[in-house]
């Protein structure tokens, strides 16, 4: 099938035809002998995009298509949102592949007219984490990768390794790419652009990706303290916690501070929606996908989020067995996962800042720095304030979660309505409190100690 110079949704049928039109896709999927024959399975359970398997039946090879919407899914036509987010999640998979190449999936096609990409297939028995920890399964190396996935994206596009003229250049391919974008307007903004300054810069290479940070200012620093139609919550049992919620004006006064920061802070190339669907497991591999809301932001939201959803899974283990007794060794294991994931990062990214410290990085210059008593203040003061952003950022994404428009499944598995809204409860008062009180918090074995106190 020749490929149309339009945008059109692809179903189980039509994905097909795709796939036999992009050679590149098309080889993937073939035997030098044999049946072609292709299946196409919509599996997209997410809130925006539609993504489908599509598999040789054959030689049983398999492939990803995920394609963007001009809408958010899980709403429909009424919340618009722009297809070319899929353009950012692109950059972002091959940037953060480069740097953590065993922990994402390898990009093989995009399409910037049908808002496409194509990519590998996490083969079975690799599935969604969030889905692994609701049915209280371990992943003894989940916290090792994930911390060396954030460390190495993180660290690596931040100034503690880059120049400043390197964190705001990326090589002149930027501005070519960048026109699948915007395509007339930065057909006459090249001209100007060139003319004063040769060369792109990266920061401003995920600024287009505009559109989706609006939406995470919206869901998660605004939407949860305000009467907005499409917030949702266990009701009635939670109805006096979210009103409780958006007469707090010290919780109102923090969660204005953590938006300031988000919006304005290019701190590092972050994922910018790392909760626990947006990684794929198995007891050895750990997968980091979805990165469409990538964007240069603050180090901590990545990391909250992650820990933040792993903190939900926590309060949310009582609930999904008869006898909360039965996965008291599970949520022992989830709190050390807690732990260790933070123990980590921290010690690799201290690592990585000591190895490249007389590097290019002119944010800690070794002239002012070298002197080992200076550098190792500095390195805990900037640390600190990583844990305490990470805290907040972690406490906000557990609140909108609970009382916002979005939902996750480990609250949502649970039948009992009344059981449901009592594990959410103790969730929600946890990240309340967390909110508040995140800078008289030393360290992240204060916070399991206070997690057990909920």
């Amino acid at each position: 099938m020749a490929l149309s110079g339009e945008f059109r949704r692809l179903d189980e049928r039509s994905v097909i035809e795709y796939v036999k039109g992009v050679p590149a896709l098309w080889s993937k999927l073939q035997e030098a002998d044999g049946d072609h024959q292709l299946t196409a399975k919509e599996i997209g359970d997410g809130n925006l995009n539609f993504v489908f398997i599509v598999t040789n039946t054959a030689s049983k090879a398999s492939i990803i298509i995920k394609q963007a919407l001009p809408y958010i899914r899980s709403v429909g036509e009424s919340w618009p949102l722009t297809k070319d987010r899929v353009y950012f999640e692109k950059m972002a998979l091959e940037e953060q592949g480069r740097l953590a190449p065993h922990h994402v999936p390898q990009v093989y096609h995009f399409d910037s007219t049908m808002s496409l990409i194509a990519m590998r297939y996490l083969e079975p028995p690799h599935i969604i984490l969030r889905k692994g920890l609701i049915a209280g399964i371990q992943y003894p190396l989940l916290a090792r990768h994930m911390a060396h996935f954030m460390a190495n994206t993180l660290f690596f596009t931040s100034l503690l390794f880059r120049s400043t003229l390197d964190h705001k250049r990326e090589g002149t391919q930027f501005i070519n790419n960048f026109v699948h974008v915007y395509n007339s307007f930065i057909n006459n903004f090249v001209h100007v652009f060139n003319a004063f300054i040769p060369f792109p810069i990266a920061v401003a290479k995920f600024c287009g990706n505009a559109a989706l940070c609006r939406h995470t200012q919206q869901v998660v620093f605004s939407d949860p303290y305000r009467i907005y139609n499409l917030n949702h919550w266990t009701s009635p049992y939670l109805d006096p916690d979210a009103e409780a919620l958006r007469q707090d004006n010290l919780l109102k006064l923090e969660v204005a501070h953590l938006k300031s920061i988000f919006s304005e802070r290019a701190q590092a190339l972050i994922h910018g929606d790392l909760h626990t669907s947006s990684v794929m497991v198995t007891p050895q591999s750990t997968q980091v996908i979805d990165p469409e809301f990538a964007f240069y932001g603050p180090m901590g939201f990545d990391i909250g989020a992650f820990l933040g959803n792993l903190v939900l899974a926590f309060f949310a283990q009582d609930g999904l067995v008869d006898q909360p007794e039965d996965r008291k060794a599970y949520k022992e294991w989830i709190l050390q996962t807690i732990e260790d994931t933070w123990n980590l990062f921290y010690e690799k990214f201290i690592a990585l800042w000591d190895e490249h410290k007389d590097g290019a990085a002119e944010a800690y210059l070794p002239e002012i720095y070298n002197n080992p008593e200076v550098q190792l203040l500095a390195q805990r003061r900037y640390m600190a304030d990583l844990f305490h952003d990470s805290l907040g950022f972690g406490a906000a994404k557990m609140i909108r979660r609970i009382v916002g428009v979005a939902h996750v499944e480990d609250f949502e598995s649970i039948a009992d309505a009344a059981k449901r809204a009592t594990c959410e409860r103790k969730a929600l008062n946890f990240a309340k409190m967390l909110l508040k009180d995140r800078r008289k918090f030393e360290g992240i074995a204060e916070i399991i100690s206070s997690i057990r106190l909920f």
